[in-house]
């Protein structure tokens, strides 16, 4: 039911929440975006139905009624041209067809959760129509003990898609795909630990900055929240797409309008003072286009095609400071106008790209596969930092014009950039037989430009330039060689895969405070994975994974661990089904394990997670017509504690106090499904 469940069995991969639920981003190989504003692109590209989503704030959706999940690890520059040089994953979902069928399913759980969602669909062979949706809703997991009803990191989340097949021949078919969803929910949780001291976690330690506050209860998922926040997150997206074939080769046109809206804004200090909140919007507009052609001759087959994409963007981000010090000294709020910044930007893309791809049989055994694509990024971004009083700090619409008074321009900024790049694959396939695929090959891969929407005023004060304010295309050489294969007569899949990273003008991610800022640097990495699924018993599948990483990148004289990348991910599964009561009872467990990470390249005490272990596990049972299935589980078996973000705000000089996100503690559930038709 979300990008987590996906991720966890895929070793390598991992989910990434930047600021909470609010964001989602996916990891792959050590290669993460950790940014949360919303104008930078992951160098993990995630699609739907073929379609790229460019912001990481409309990437938290709901998963339902889906096909299926393909993830792609390595860069996929040539067929997925946009941003991907760590990966993509892409969710397909399921589309209409003829006859009559759908399925409906209820979920309750911990923290008076319940979810609903469904699919109906059904039509002839020329014309068929499915509608599919979605609503969740639970109270919140983070017990506030200011307020106990605004718990935080709730769930109000609704969403639906519409698809409509027509099918006038049997060579056409042209699907229409519209889809909705909202979210509205309490956030910005963080764990206040007392930082006085730059780079130390000073827990017990009162904290001066915040009138001597300071959170010694223990519990990581409670807090003293005098201000929570919301994320108010609404996205629209209207696709179409064309199917044609026409003998000697297939036509494909996929043309897409998608908007993301969202308000965003935190308790930024996590505690009973009225201290300061961060806020972000997003207002995005984008549209796509892409026509490609394949077919095959034989043995050889072939694909090209163009790209055309245009991003606008409207955001801003900011932070409202709610609290002075009065004459005795004392921290105080008077709960009027406050002032803040509020920091306006715009940016703009055009991208135009063409590509192709062969796969050129060489004798029966071996195959070589050579891709190439030319990309051509045109971005203008215009930013400004003003001193601001908001009329009314409690607002809702924190951000209207109308309750923000402009005080003083600090600065503002206006760039361009017209970049081109290309990336390319050669790759050697070699079937030993119908059991055994080695692979070796080359990918070169690319990430466009962009340019950093800092919160605070930059240090020194004049440094608003280029070399400030952008940074240029990440490119990546990747070099991997691997197997696939087929053992025991079916009975097993093992796959294995060791690869070498060369990047240059890699783009760096850096937290300074609850500022990103992103920067060309250099750096390499070297890893291996390993995969099995087996099932050597009737009724018992057995998954496991495993997979190293080291990246290195290049600060100064230093070279550190880059940002959400662990040595080690593991990951296990296990499931036994067996027939009982006229049907069939399955249970289910599965691990994973991530080493030891950092959440910015200062590696700090105060951005370093240890490693933790998370397990899952269910049990089931499917009626012998697969109509009815109910399920009981439990998430986060062991209630662990485990950080997923943190910002460094430590020091007296800044807030004196780490702010810590943590991901889902213990979570019970059931659900009761029941399918009809086809």
């Amino acid at each position: 039911t979300n990008a987590q469940q996906v991720t966890a069995m895929a070793p390598g991969v991992s989910t990434v929440q930047p600021n909470g639920e609010a964001n989602y981003a996916i990891a792959i190989r050590g290669v993460a975006n950790s940014d949360f504003t919303t104008n930078v692109e992951s160098p993990v590209a995630l699609y739907m139905d073929e379609v790229y989503i460019s912001q990481m704030s409309g990437a938290g959706f709901q998963l339902f009624d889906m096909e299926r999940v393909e993830i792609l690890r390595g860069p996929q520059g040539t067929l997925f041209g946009r941003n991907a040089t760590g990966g993509l994953v892409h969710y397909i979902t399921r589309k209409p067809e003829a006859g009559f069928d759908g399925y409906m399913k209820g979920t309750v759980g911990d923290n008076d959760q319940y979810r609903v969602e469904g699919a109906i669909g059904g039509g002839t062979d020329t014309l068929s129509v499915r509608f599919s949706g979605a609503y969740h809703n639970n109270d919140g997991y983070i017990d506030n003990r200011l307020n106990r009803d605004e718990d935080l990191n709730d769930a109000d989340d609704k969403t639906a898609r519409l698809q409509v097949l027509w099918s006038p021949t049997e060579n056409i078919e042209f699907l229409v795909s519209g889809r909705h969803a909202e979210q509205d929910i309490r956030t910005g949780f963080f764990e206040n630990v007392s930082s006085v001291e730059s780079g130390k976690l000073t827990p017990g330690v009162p904290n001066p900055v915040l009138g001597g506050y300071t959170d010694n209860d223990g519990d990581v998922w409670a807090g003293d929240y005098d201000e929570p926040g919301f994320n108010d997150l609404k996205s629209d997206g209207l696709t179409g797409t064309l199917k044609w074939d026409l003998g000697a080769f297939r036509l494909t046109s996929i043309t897409d309008k998608s908007t993301v809206k969202r308000d965003y804004i935190e308790d930024t200090d996590a505690s009973p003072v009225n201290f300061a909140q961060f806020f972000l919007t997003t207002d995005a507009d984008q549209f796509s286009q892409e026509i490609r052609l394949d077919g095959e001759v034989d043995a050889f087959q072939w694909v090209a095609g163009v790209y055309y994409l245009d991003l606008d963007i409207d955001d801003s981000n900011g932070i409202m400071i709610n609290a002075f010090f009065d004459p005795n000294g004392e921290l105080a709020a008077d709960g009027g106008p406050e002032l803040g910044l509020n920091n306006p930007y715009t940016s703009e893309l055009e991208s135009y790209s063409a590509f192709g791809q062969l796969d050129i049989p060489l004798g029966e055994e071996f195959t070589l596969i050579a891709g190439a694509r030319y990309i051509d990024d045109d971005k203008d971004f215009e930013y400004k930092i003003d001193v601001v009083e908001f009329q009314d700090q409690r607002s809702r619409k924190f951000n209207a014009p109308r309750n923000i008074a402009e005080l003083e321009t600090l600065a503002s900024y206006k760039g361009s950039s017209d970049d081109q790049e290309w990336s390319a694959r050669l790759q050697l396939d070699w079937a030993l037989n119908d059991d055994w695929l080695l692979y070796a090959g080359w990918n070169r891969g690319v990430k466009g430009g962009g340019f950093n929407a800092p919160i605070f005023p930059l240090n020194p004060p004049l440094g608003y330039n280029d070399d400030a304010m952008s940074y240029d295309p990440e490119k990546l050489d990747a070099f991997e060689v691997g197997f696939k294969s087929t053992l025991f007569d079916g009975i097993m899949q093992f796959n294995g895969a060791t690869y070498y990273y060369d990047y240059k003008d890699y783009q760096a991610f850096n937290i300074i405070g609850i500022d990103t800022l992103t920067f060309n640097t250099d750096a390499e990495s070297y890893g291996a994975e390993v995969e099995v699924q087996t099932s050597p018993l009737d009724g018992l599948d057995i998954l496991f994974g495993a997979s190293y990483n080291n990246i290195d990148v290049d600060i100064g004289p230093e070279e550190v661990s880059s940002v959400q990348s662990p040595e080690w991910n593991l990951n296990g599964l296990v499931r036994y089904e067996w027939p009982m009561f006229g049907g069939s009872v399955a249970v289910q467990g599965d691990i994973q394990y991530r080493d030891e990470h950092f959440f910015s390249l200062t590696n700090a005490e105060t951005v370093e997670e240890d490693g933790y272990w998370l397990s899952n596990a269910s049990l089931s049972y499917t009626t012998e017509s697969g109509k009815w299935q109910g399920m009981v589980f439990v998430n986060n078996l062991t209630d662990e504690e485990y950080l997923v973000q943190t910002f460094d705000l430590s020091g007296l000089d800044v807030f004196g106090f780490t702010e810590q996100y943590y991901g889902r503690p213990r979570w019970w559930g059931a659900s009761i499904q029941y399918n009809w038709g086809n």
